[in-house]
């Protein structure tokens, strides 16, 4: 395997800038993935990796090549695609062999890489079966162990799981982030699915009309956003965001959401401090309020009142107004209110966020 760099990438159709500016540096045995709506630049950025699409500037460097101008076919990489484009006359053994043959790779060779393919897959009791008598699964770990026999420097994965049903994709996305643990193999992978990155990145590249948002581990991304669109874009439900002018209130500054004052304290006190200005933006997820129960010590609290429970089963999501200010929280399913009641909710103060109305990036961890 090997490590993968983007050094200044750019890439436009004409007028339209589809990717701008990328910088990336991809360790060796790293599961990198990039993570945006449709249109952010994540599979034009992979492309340009694979050599699909050429660059209008900077340089792309697998292991210690300059790849910039390659063809893909020297790139030494492996692509799995969405569509598993699996021929379907041969069999799951002839499907994973074929690359190798036109490469005139010794066939003792082929049996070998096939075979412990197979093995790591979990495909030996389906080698000799065609496309049409596997299941989507089945045909997504074929397309897995064509890339794998390549023993390429890098695979380039791009939404290989998005044609797989809920349960299939719970179930492959496990074997992928086991495979990566087997391999030791540096992935590239591309998905819209922020559960997909949480789970399976060592990094996540957050993207948004061609631009990189953020890179962080996903820890770092789901608890330290960069702005607002990583915060909101990142999470199920999204983070609440809400808009607050900030004043002083017996000495302690105040953030008011609406009419009601939110007393702040610590780190996001101080920073609001030095930044001086009179409105903000804060953030906080739904899993880091209360519902009318105070924590230890008791943090800050606005009343608001139910418009919506969603009963998810093992939780509940409460939907509450907060004045004009939609607060959504995530409760336990014990939770017994109803539409129409009156709560106070806690908000967990480590865990508030602020943003600048602005630029939208975060006070905190920009």
């Amino acid at each position: 395997m090997a490590s993968v760099q983007l050094d200044h990438v750019s890439k436009r159709f004409g007028a339209v800038a589809a990717v701008q500016d990328v910088t990336l540096d991809i360790a060796d045995q790293e599961f990198l993935v990039l993570l945006g709506p449709s249109g952010c630049g994540k599979t034009t950025t992979l492309r340009m990796v694979a050599g699909l699409e050429e660059l209008t500037e900077g340089r792309i460097q697998i292991g210690d090549r300059d790849v910039s101008h390659l063809p893909p076919k020297d790139r030494d990489i492996a692509m799995v695609f969405q569509n598993y484009a699996l021929y379907p006359h041969m069999t799951v053994y002839e499907n994973m062999a074929f690359g190798l043959k036109l490469h005139r790779t010794p066939k003792a060779e082929i049996d070998r890489r096939v075979k412990e393919a197979a093995a790591i897959l979990g495909l030996e009791g389906l080698l000799t079966r065609r496309p049409k008598e596997l299941s989507g699964g089945q045909r997504q770990r074929v397309a897995l162990g064509r890339a794998i026999v390549r023993e390429p420097k890098a695979f380039l994965m791009d939404e290989p799981l998005s044609n797989l049903d809920a349960k299939l994709r719970t179930q492959t996305r496990v074997e992928l982030k086991r495979l990566h643990q087997r391999l030791g193999a540096t992935i590239i992978y591309v998905t819209h699915d922020q559960t997909e990155a949480m789970t399976l990145g060592t990094r996540i590249v957050v993207m948004k009309d061609g631009v990189v948002q953020q890179v962080d581990t996903p820890e770092g991304i789901y608890h330290r956003p960069a702005n607002v669109f990583v915060a909101t874009f990142v999470g199920t439900p999204a983070m609440n965001i809400v808009d607050a002018t900030i004043e002083r209130h017996q000495g302690q500054l105040a953030a008011v959401i609406d009419g009601q004052k939110l007393l702040l304290s610590g780190p996001l006190a101080a920073a609001l401090e030095s930044w001086g200005r009179p409105t903000v933006r804060l953030g906080i997820r739904p899993e880091d309020i209360s519902v009318g129960v105070p924590s230890d010590p008791p943090g800050p609290s606005v009343d608001a009142v139910v418009r919506l429970v969603e009963p998810m089963g093992h939780e509940n999501l409460v939907y509450t107004d907060v004045g004009s200010a939609n607060v959504v929280v995530r409760t336990g399913n014990d939770w017994t209110g109803g539409v129409g009641d009156r709560v106070t909710l806690y908000w967990n103060p480590q865990r508030i966020h602020a943003f600048d109305p602005e630029s939208e990036r975060s006070l905190l961890f920009s």
